[in-house]
Parts: C-alpha cells; sequence; structure tokens
C-alpha cells in the first residue's frame, strides 16, 4: 500500500479542506434533525422502539425533561433499552435507589448494560456481593465495562486470578485502562522491582514480560499515556531508542511529565541537550523532580550554580530528595562546607543512602569519626556499596581486621573494585591463595591496577621458570602474568612497569625493557632508574646509566649507590666512590652493605697512602 502522499496524489481519496469539513459538520446536524422529527412522528404514533430511541437522543443532548416522558413511556411498554436509560437519567438527577429499581428492571430482562450500573451502584454503597453478582452478569453477557468493573472489584478483594481473566476479556474487546493495568499485572509478574528502571521507578531489572509489551502496546495505541510511557521504559531498556523516542513524545504530549523527562534523557544521551533541557523544563515545570534535577545538573555543568541551585530546590519542593542532596554537592564543591552538610542531612534523614554516605565523609573529614559511623552504616545497611567499603576502612584504621574485612566482602560481592582488592590482599594474608586469586581477579577486572599487579603476582608466581635467554634472541610467548603485568602498567603501575621491563629484557627485547624501565623512572620508581642504568651501561652508555643510578641512589637505592661507587672507583674519583660506598652501607640490603664495606675500606686504604 502506497504512503499517504502517494494516495493523496492519485486523487482517489480527496483531502478534505476546512470549508468541507464545516459542510460535513452542518449534514450531520441536519442528518440528526431529521431523525429526531422522524423518531417523534412514530413515537406519537405509539411506536416504543421510537419513544426509546427518542428519549435516548435527548438524554444524550441534556434534555432531561423531554427525554424522561418518553422513556417512561417506553419502559412501562416492557422496552429494557428505555429502562435503563431512565434509570441513567433518574441517577444524573440524583435519585439514586430509583434508578436502580429501573436498572433491575432492566437487568432482569437481560440488559448488560443496566446491570453493569446496577453493580456499580451496588459497590458504591459497600455491598460487594451484590455488586460481584450484578457486574458477574454484565460481564459474562460480553460487556466490557461490566467485566472492567467486575475486574476492578476482584483486584480489591485480593483475588488476583479472577481479576486478570476479567481485566484480560476487557482488555481483549479494546478498554484501554484494562490493558493497561493487565500490563501492569504481567510486568510486576516478571521479576522483583527495580530501582531506575524507567521514570516512574515501578518496575524491576528483568525485562518485561513480552504479554506486558503487549497490552501496553495496545493501550498506548489507544491513546493511554502511561502505556505510552512504560512502552518507551521498555524499548529504551532493549535498545530500540528510536521507537522507545516515539512513544516517549506520544505520552509526553499528552501531559505525562515522566514521559516528557524520560524523553529529555534520551535526548541528552543522543547529544542534543538543548532539546532535552525543552523537555525537562515541561515535566519539571509540571512537578516533575527528576526532570528539575536533571535541569540543575545540566546548569552546573555549565557554571550557573545559582539556577542549578534553583532547580534542585525545586525538586526537592516536588518531593525528590536528590533536589536536598544535589544541593548538598553543589555547595560541598564550592567549599560551602556548613551548608553542604545541612543538606546531606535532610537528604539522609528523608532515607537517601548516598546523602548518608557524602555526610559521613564530611563529618570524617571534619575529624568526627564518632559521627560519621552510624551515618556510613545506615547508608550500607539501605544498599550503598561505597559506604560499606568506607566502613572496611574505618575499622581498619582501627586495626579491627575481622569487622573490616566483613564490610570489604559485603562491598566486593556488590561489585566494589577497591573492595575486591582488599579482600583479596586479605586472604593473600591469611595464605588462602585460590579464593584470593578470585577476588583480585574481580578487582583486576573492575580496573584496579594494583589487582591487576597483584594477580600478576600470585600467577608469576606459580608458573615454571622460563628458559635463560640472552639479549638479542627471538622472544618466547607471553604468558597470563605477564598479561596483567602489561595491564597494570599500562594504568601507571610503577612496579608492574618495572616486572614488565624485566620480561621484556628476559625475553631480549631491550628496546621494549627499556622503555618500561624508563617510563617507571621518570614516575619516581628507584627500581626503575636503576635498571635502565644496567640496561644502558650493558649496552655501553655508562654515562646516560650513572645519570640514572645517581636518581635511584639519592631515592634510597643502595644497589644503585654501590653501582655509582665502583663506577668512581674505577674512574680514580676516590672520595667520591667513598662517599656511595658509604651510603650503599647505610641503604643495604645486608649483601649489598658488606660488599659496600669492602669497597669502602679499600678505598679509605688507597686514600690514606
Amino acid at each position: 500500500m502506497g504512503d499517504m502522499a502517494n494516495l493523496f496524489g492519485t486523487g482517489r481519496f480527496a483531502q478534505p479542506s476546512g470549508q468541507e469539513e464545516t459542510a460535513d459538520e452542518a449534514q450531520e446536524v441536519a442528518d440528526e434533525a431529521a431523525e429526531e422529527v422522524r423518531r417523534r412522528i412514530a413515537a406519537d404514533a405509539g411506536d416504543v422502539e421510537a419513544m426509546s430511541v427518542l428519549g435516548a437522543m435527548l438524554l444524550r443532548r441534556g434534555d432531561f425533561d423531554g427525554a424522561e416522558s418518553h422513556l417512561r413511556a417506553a419502559t412501562a411498554a416492557g422496552d429494557r433499552a428505555a429502562a435503563n436509560n431512565l434509570g441513567v437519567l433518574l441517577h444524573q438527577r440524583g435519585y439514586a435507589d430509583e434508578a436502580a429499581g429501573w436498572w433491575r428492571v432492566a437487568a432482569v430482562a437481560g440488559s448488560a448494560a443496566a446491570a453493569h450500573a446496577l453493580g456499580r451502584h451496588f459497590r458504591e454503597r459497600g455491598d460487594e456481593p451484590a455488586a460481584e453478582y450484578w457486574l458477574c452478569q454484565s460481564a459474562e453477557q460480553g460487556h466490557v465495562l461490566g467485566a472492567y468493573a467486575l475486574a476492578d472489584l476482584l483486584e480489591h478483594r485480593g483475588d488476583g486470578a479472577g481479576s486478570q481473566r476479567w481485566m484480560r476479556a476487557a482488555a481483549e474487546r479494546g478498554h484501554r485502562e484494562a490493558a493497561y493495568r493487565l500490563a501492569r499485572a504481567l510486568d510486576r509478574g516478571a521479576g522483583p522491582d527495580r530501582r531506575g528502571a524507567g521514570p516512574d521507578r515501578e518496575s524491576g531489572d528483568a525485562p518485561a514480560a513480552p504479554a506486558a509489551e503487549q497490552w501496553y502496546r495496545q493501550a498506548a495505541a489507544r491513546g493511554h499515556r502511561r502505556a505510552a510511557l512504560h512502552l518507551g521504559t521498555i524499548l529504551e531498556k532493549r535498545g530500540e531508542l528510536k521507537e522507545a523516542g516515539r512513544w516517549y513524545l506520544t505520552s509526553a504530549k499528552d501531559g505525562e511529565a515522566r514521559a516528557a523527562c524520560a524523553l529529555g534523557f534520551l535526548l541528552r544521551d543522543a547529544g542534543d541537550t538543548e532539546s532535552a533541557a525543552v523537555w525537562w523544563l515541561r515535566a519539571a515545570q509540571d512537578g516533575d523532580g527528576n526532570a528539575a534535577n536533571a535541569l540543575g545538573a545540566l546548569h552546573a555543568e555549565r557554571g550557573e550554580t545559582q539556577t542549578a541551585e534553583r532547580w534542585y530546590r525545586a525538586a526537592m519542593d516536588a518531593g525528590d530528595d536528590n533536589g536536598a542532596y544535589n544541593l548538598g554537592l553543589l555547595c560541598a564543591e564550592q567549599g560551602r562546607t556548613s551548608q553542604a552538610e545541612q543538606w546531606y542531612r535532610r537528604a539522609a534523614y528523608a532515607g537517601h543512602r548516598e546523602a548518608s554516605n557524602a555526610l559521613a565523609i564530611l563529618l570524617l573529614r571534619g575529624g568526627d569519626e564518632t559521627g560519621a559511623e552510624p551515618w556510613f552504616s545506615k547508608a550500607a545497611e539501605a544498599g550503598s556499596v561505597d559506604a560499606a567499603f568506607n566502613l572496611g576502612i574505618l575499622h581498619a584504621g582501627r586495626n579491627e581486621e575481622g569487622a573490616a574485612l566483613r564490610w570489604y566482602e559485603r562491598a566486593a560481592a556488590a561489585g566494589h573494585t577497591e573492595a575486591a582488592l582488599q579482600v583479596g590482599m586479605a586472604r593473600l594474608r591469611g595464605g588462602d591463595e585460590r579464593d584470593a586469586e578470585r577476588f583480585l581477579r574481580c578487582a583486576a577486572g573492575g580496573g584496579s591496577a594494583e589487582a591487576a599487579y597483584r594477580l600478576a603476582t600470585v600467577l608469576d608466581a606459580r608458573r615454571p621458570p622460563a628458559p635463560a635467554h640472552e639479549l638479542g634472541e627471538p622472544a618466547h610467548e607471553k604468558s597470563e602474568c605477564e598479561e596483567w603485568y602489561e595491564r597494570a602498567a599500562s594504568q601507571g603501575h610503577r612496579r608492574a612497569q618495572v616486572r614488565v621491563g624485566m620480561l621484556a629484557a628476559a625475553r631480549g627485547d631491550v628496546v621494549e625493557a627499556a622503555r618500561w624501565y624508563r617510563e617507571a623512572a621518570e614516575a619516581g620508581s628507584r627500581n626503575g632508574a636503576f635498571n635502565l642504568g644496567l640496561l644502558l651501561a650493558r649496552e655501553g652508555s655508562e654515562p646516560e646509566a650513572v645519570v640514572w643510578w645517581r636518581r635511584a641512589a639519592e631515592a634510597g637505592h643502595g644497589r644503585a649507590a654501590l653501582r655509582l661507587a665502583l663506577v668512581c672507583a674505577r674512574r680514580g674519583e676516590l672520595a667520591e666512590g667513598q662517599r656511595w660506598a658509604d651510603q650503599a652501607v647505610s641503604l643495604g640490603p645486608r649483601e649489598v652493605a658488606e660488599r659496600a664495606a669492602r669497597l669502602r675500606d679499600a678505598l679509605r686504604q688507597e686514600l690514606s697512602a
């Protein structure tokens, strides 16, 4: 089938103008007036059906007085539709009990609409058994509103299975609210509630059930704005961003603030912050705290702190605790510590776990360890991984290793990289190398350079000795431990850089070894400087080697000091050699100190000769 433009272009479908629409409306009014005249003539002639239809027409128009006489006449003649409509008229006039009487007459005669109205009447009066009876009569006759009302009643009474059955029946007949509520029920059954799943935070980490998506889609297609919002959320999680954006837009245009907020985040992630701000503004003005926070963050990034603060306050006024937390962060960044503490406390007392953690950190930095600990505990118990790790640090600082390890383990189980490193180190100290390796792998995989280095050392200690290689020989393949050393080295870990250099040198890759030694040395590693000196000396660049040995010796490297003493002795610089030998003796290690002491004594004798 062609697109709309092509269909209009063929002339088969004429595109109506404004004048044509007006003409159509006028024709409809004329047709309705003619139909009323015909019905009135027939009613005056005693036609019961005409009386009933005419009464319904007048009732829809709001002419209650004109409608009542015709409906009563048709009802007296046994017309059940007229009895139902008479009940509607009386109900609208405030005569509920009399309306119920006529609804009963119509319902007994088989009117599904009257049974639905009667069921609603009894429910409003608290007579649920009677309400259920009549709503069931209506629903079983296929009345969509009866099925929906019955489902609502059963859900209120806790009959989930019965409620879902009739909600589905109503949804299948096109009731959009029933479709939405059925989708919500199926969605809630798809998995545990999950934080951050959608704009209203109602769903869980598990994806929505396919059936739920189907009903969301049906309700959204019929104009249900919240269904469009949830459908957009499902599609966004699945990565179908274009279609998600379309449903968010549909929902937002219908006035759903959460959809406008979600659309803003979608646009921001696509790089269109200006359009995102437009939708956040719309949502924030409708009272969406999440959107107000997003606007605050946007203005804070631009350095517009006063505007950011205004929006954070708006978020807080909308009942979003993140507003107070973000105000605390803003004040902390500006050095307004007392105000930051005030806002953190407000959010923390409202149960905001990250605010509790931030407050504890603020108190700890101020020297109030006693005040900080309860807030760390509160945040950790509420699920803050950072707070659990911080409690581990707090207990470790007091030498309470058992308590520290328990909190580290808790944070590590939630994926905290540094906590996993600490648990791995504790397992190494306890001799449990296998369990240590497991935690170190987690931490290293999370990006910890220290964990990558420690894991490499564990693996390095296990591997058999590699065959000796002379410089310039072909290199052997890299082992897993070397790969971890390299990962740590590439992250700036100095000891790993030195070790990678040593392994490269063992493979005969002098250039690679020199590169890693130099990188470590320039970052302040005395071992890197010493090894670089050795490499340069072997390559015949002793003057440059001396430069690096001097740097290492001045940083406290005993072997470098001994090398310098030997170079000076060879050059005849006896006093300088003796000075470096003295330093090597004091720096050690023992075998270096012993050798340096012999060299120093020999230089002293030479000087005194």
